[in-house]
């Protein structure tokens, strides 16, 4: 049996903030020398499949220059499938940007069906998770299915975030409700599907004709499959798994790597998460430095007398003399300078942040986590305190800092 993987990989990820002003969320770094994509990828080198198609739309470049020709993956193949790139394009016939999830398949379904797979694997790239495919197709072969549907338990509090399926005692999905403002149950979908190639066929055509669909896999294609008695079931996962859709998850997921066993453990060495690295010499911690429960990448340089803790460094990050940085996510090539207290922050890529500064706060009392976010390429002059949850944009410089205080909650952004 043959399957086809197509991930969708082209979300804007507006809830992401500055994260993705300038990329694709999932070509977000994760956990300092990975992307979330890389995820997906991995999982599915691991699992076995090669034959690997990508959906993008939203400020493809960086994603594209990550994943190349998908090396790192083993993914560069010719003739036994590899990893290709699908955007929206122009032709003869009526075409536009992807209006929806079921859409951007649609509009691809040519290449899908060609080496006429058995299976459609279809996956989100935005993900952070482990896991085989191998029993999740296995389990879709073994039912007859049309649909699979892979499936884990979150909290009613959590559920409205999600697609929410009932069940009956052997897995056959009988309802199925996308992000319900009152959820009827808390069985979640993960955005995962296994589809046999003539159903999905069948229902990505129809729904194309109908000028009221939102053209979506969880809002109108598995209800019509389920009202129409096709054989949809529900795969139980119940490894780790997080939409790292928001500032406040994604900082989560990444608190999570920290835990004392981490709850996802990148040192497995059964199931690798392969990325494309950059050649950095190794870390330098200088005579002094306290680093503690921490993840440094390499290139990096904690200096003396600085203290770094619960937070993750990607490559050539510098940390200098008596700074701090504590429950923080830097990015690459970001400088914290001397003295400079960075605490509750995510940092993107190559921002400079001055001598004496304070970003952020942790407050044990506060209601809500208020992560203080810098976008790429941003300079933080000396002494300026930049107070928790406010956000400064992309390419933010010295002139935009009239004052030394940025208050609690405040944006500052290039016009």
């Amino acid at each position: 049996m043959k399957t086809k993987v197509v991930i969708l990989a082209g979300g804007e990820g507006s809830r992401l903030g500055v994260l993705t002003q300038k990329r694709s969320k999932p070509s977000v770094p994760f956990a300092g020398k990975y992307r979330i994509i890389d995820f997906a990828l991995s999982n599915c080198v691991n699992s076995g499949l090669f034959d690997v198609m990508l959906m993008t739309q939203y400020r493809p470049h960086s994603l594209v220059a990550h994943i190349g020709a998908g090396n790192p993956w083993d993914l560069d193949r010719a003739f036994t499938g590899g990893v290709r790139f699908y955007q929206p394009y122009k032709a003869r016939w009526e075409a536009d940007w992807y209006s929806g999830t079921a859409d951007a398949v649609q509009q691809n379904f040519l290449f899908v069906k060609n080496g006429n797979p058995d299976y459609v694997l279809i996956l989100s790239g935005d993900h952070i998770y482990q896991m085989d495919y191998d029993p999740l197709i296995a389990f879709h072969t073994d039912q007859h299915a049309d649909l699979t549907v892979a499936t884990l338990k979150v909290t009613l509090e959590e559920a409205p975030r999600f697609g929410i399926l009932a069940t009956t005692d052997d897995y056959r999905v009988t309802a199925f409700v996308e992000k319900p403002k009152e959820p009827p149950g808390t069985l979640a979908s993960m955005g995962i599907y296994v589809f046999s190639l003539r159903a999905l066929d069948r229902y990505l055509l129809e729904d194309s004709k109908r000028k009221d669909s939102a053209h979506d896999f969880g809002k109108d294609i598995i209800p019509r499959m389920i009202k129409d008695g096709l054989r949809v079931f529900a795969y139980p996962y119940n490894g780790y798994w997080v939409d790292v859709g928001t500032i406040d998850s994604y900082w989560l997921a990444h608190m999570d790597l920290l835990q004392h066993p981490p709850r996802l453990d990148l040192n497995d060495r059964s199931w690798i998460i392969h990325t494309r690295s950059e050649e950095r010499p190794p870390v330098l911690i200088q005579q002094g430095a306290v680093v503690r429960d921490s993840l440094i990448a390499d290139g990096s340089i904690v200096a003396s007398g600085a203290r770094v803790e619960r937070s993750v460094l990607s490559p050539g990050v510098y940390i200098g003399p008596k700074a701090v940085v504590r429950e923080s996510i830097i990015f690459t090539d970001s400088y914290i300078e001397a003295g400079a207290r960075v605490e509750r922050a995510i940092i993107d890529k190559k921002v400079s942040i001055g001598h004496n500064c304070r970003v952020g706060q942790i407050d044990p009392k506060a209601a809500g986590l208020d992560i203080t976010t810098i976008g790429k390429s941003a300079q933080i002059p000396n002494g300026v305190k930049i107070g928790r949850g406010a956000v400064i944009g992309t390419d933010v410089g010295p002139e935009y800092f009239s004052r030394k205080v940025v208050g609690k909650g405040k944006i500052i952004q290039r016009p």
